[in-house]
This record gives C-alpha cells, sequence and structure tokens, in this order.
C-alpha cells in the first residue's frame, strides 16, 4: 500500500481490547449483522478497514478512541450459519478526524495517516540503542508472572516493532495501556513506554502478593 492510495473516508468495527497493530494479523469472527454489512462491502472494493478500541460499552454507540488501524481482509470464509471467519492484516495506523453520515448498519470515519507514515516502510533494528534480548527476557517474566504460554523463541526472532506490537496485542494489558503503545508513534518511545507498563504492572504483582 502507497501513502496516495490510502483511503480517506474508512469503515470502522470497534472492538473493545482488540489493539491492532501494522505487520501483524488479527483474526476475526464477524456474526453482527452491521459487521456483516461491513465486510461485505469491504470484499467489493480495496478488502480495506479500521480497527479501533470502544472507551466502553455500555452505550450502543460508543465514543471510541481517536487513534486505530488499517487493515487488509487477507482470508475470508464463510460460515454454514452465514457469519464470517477472515483475517485481518495490519498497514498503517490513522487519526480520526470525524464521524461522516452515512446510510449504513455500521460506521464511517474521515482519518490521517501523516503522524503514522513511517508504518508504511521497514523498521531497521541496528537503528535502535535497546537490547533486545533483555526486553523479551523482561517480557518473558511478566507472561509467566500472568501464566500465559508464550513462544519466546519466536519473539526473539521478531524486529522491534513487531515484538512490541505482538506483545501488546496478546498480553493481558489493559484498554488504557493498549491504547496507550498504539498512539505512540517512536520506535524508541515505544520500547520505554512498553517497559514502563510490564514494571508496573510487575510490582503490582508483587505487591498483591505481599499483602495475600
Amino acid at each position: 500500500m502507497i501513502k496516495k492510495n490510502l483511503p480517506r473516508n474508512i469503515a470502522i468495527f470497534p472492538l473493545s481490547n482488540a489493539v491492532f497493530f501494522p505487520r501483524t494479523v488479527l483474526p476475526l469472527n464477524i456474526f453482527e449483522d452491521r459487521y456483516i454489512q461491513l465486510i461485505n462491502d469491504c470484499m467489493k472494493e480495496q478488502r480495506l478497514f479500521g480497527m479501533v478500541q470502544p472507551k466502553s460499552q455500555t452505550k450502543k454507540t460508543p465514543e471510541i478512541y481517536n487513534v486505530g488501524c488499517l487493515g487488509k481482509i487477507v482470508s475470508f470464509n464463510e460460515t454454514q450459519d452465514n457469519t464470517f471467519v477472515i483475517s485481518l492484516s495490519g498497514l498503517i495506523r490513522f487519526k480520526i478526524e470525524k464521524e461522516t453520515s452515512s446510510d449504513k448498519l455500521y460506521r464511517k470515519f474521515n482519518v490521517n495517516y501523516s503522524d503514522f507514515i513511517n508504518d508504511l516502510n521497514d523498521r531497521k533494528d541496528e537503528k535502535i540503542k535497546f537490547n533486545k534480548i533483555n526486553l523479551v527476557n523482561k517480557i518473558k517474566i511478566y507472561f509467566e508472572k500472568k501464566n500465559y504460554a508464550v513462544g519466546f523463541n519466536e519473539l526473539v526472532k521478531l524486529d522491534f516493532d513487531q515484538l512490541i506490537s505482538t506483545t501488546c496485542m496478546v498480553s493481558p494489558f489493559s484498554i488504557q495501556e493498549k491504547q496507550k503503545l498504539i498512539e505512540t508513534v517512536n520506535i524508541e518511545d515505544k520500547v520505554k513506554t512498553l517497559e514502563e507498563i510490564i514494571n508496573f504492572d510487575l510490582m503490582d504483582i508483587q505487591e498483591n502478593k505481599t499483602i495475600q
């Protein structure tokens, strides 16, 4: 995907706790009528739509965070009960500008990609000053404390950006913590933010054990 082909007005799928990053793949089971309509429409065009986190699930039309990620449908299967199972490949993050009127069941927004245009470029680890092994070890300690089974041999093969994105997507971080990571532009700042979240959560685990 090149910059000039990025759509300015996109369909949005708000999904709680499903933060989504460029260069990752998100499997989705689509069963609500409005999102079945969204997928049907996307498959007729560029197969693109955006994922964002809602700030709450208490309203029929929830307020949403203003940074999400544009994805492309890379696999599509229709089940016997007429629902869809798809895989969405992350392309670039965006910032929401405004919601637009639509006669569709789903919501559409004008978005701006300018803050995140580097998402379209390959990242080079040699330019990053952090030690990846140290970061992976910290992530390993965190997941072990949380009793999460993760393939660490695969994690270490990822570049820094994919490592942070994958960790964020599979982790039990809070919605706010995940959103903080997706909104962070600079890769060095992403590493620092991830370490801060892990350190804080590890301290919280230790304090709870001490109290018990």
